[in-house]
């Protein structure tokens, strides 16, 4: 029962940090960021923080996301599947992929939902209830635009504090990333009274809507 309230709290303090961050003004535009494209398209971008049924929730309610996926990326395609990444021995981390329009939303504005709203980039291979490396922050980049906006970002949330505790994001190559299996896919939304959906994730997209009220769609 301690170890439950324990991890409830961390959720609870992650998003009482977030609101105050968010109260006071403190969430910054990445000042290193792509322009917004002038025709319609599509790009993506691979995410990983805590268990892919958050960030998939939080993603499909963002302007200019028009599909987001979970599944598994930094390991090999043989071990790409639940019950081995669920091990945490495989390098793989649970990770969403997700598809925009870049005319309508910016490579860097997804960053920022993403270290502030989706999870907690101050946690080590942990997110709320879960623990392991597979449940580490990383932005796996595709090219070297992605590469220095991310890192960019990182080093200007780093330089202006507005994190007690260091950012441990990793930034890596894309290699791979594997789709997860079916019953994974819009959990959130098949299952919104599951219990762990609406500790954990149902809070994030309220918080998505609050605090960037511009960027989220129903």
């Amino acid at each position: 029962m301690d170890s439950i309230k324990s991890k409830l709290f961390t959720i609870a303090a992650w998003m009482a940090i977030a609101t105050t961050i968010a109260a006071e003004g403190r969430i910054p535009d990445p000042a290193v960021d792509s322009t917004l494209a002038t025709g319609k398209s599509e790009r993506t971008v691979v995410l990983a923080g805590g268990c892919f049924w958050g960030l998939q929730a939080v993603f499909e309610h963002v302007k200019g996301v028009s599909a987001v996926a979970a599944g598994y990326s930094g390991g090999s395609a043989e071990t790409a599947t639940y019950e081995a990444v669920s091990d945490g021995s495989t390098g793989h981390a649970e990770a969403v992929q997700i598809t925009y329009d870049p005319s309508q939303i910016t490579y860097g504005q997804l960053l920022k939902v993403f270290f502030f709203v989706a999870h907690d980039p101050t946690e080590l291979n942990r997110q709320g209830p879960d623990t392991g490396t597979q449940y580490r922050s990383v932005i796996f980049y595709s090219n070297e635009d992605q590469r220095r906006i991310a890192l960019a970002y990182i080093n200007q949330l780093s330089q202006t504090k507005v994190f007690e505790r260091p950012i441990v994001t990793q930034v890596v190559g894309l290699h791979a990333f594997y789709k997860a299996e079916s019953y994974h896919q819009d959990f959130a939304i098949k299952h919104p009274n599951d219990s762990y959906i609406v500790i954990n994730d149902l809070p994030k997209v309220r918080r998505l809507r609050q605090q960037f009220p511009a960027l989220y769609v129903p």
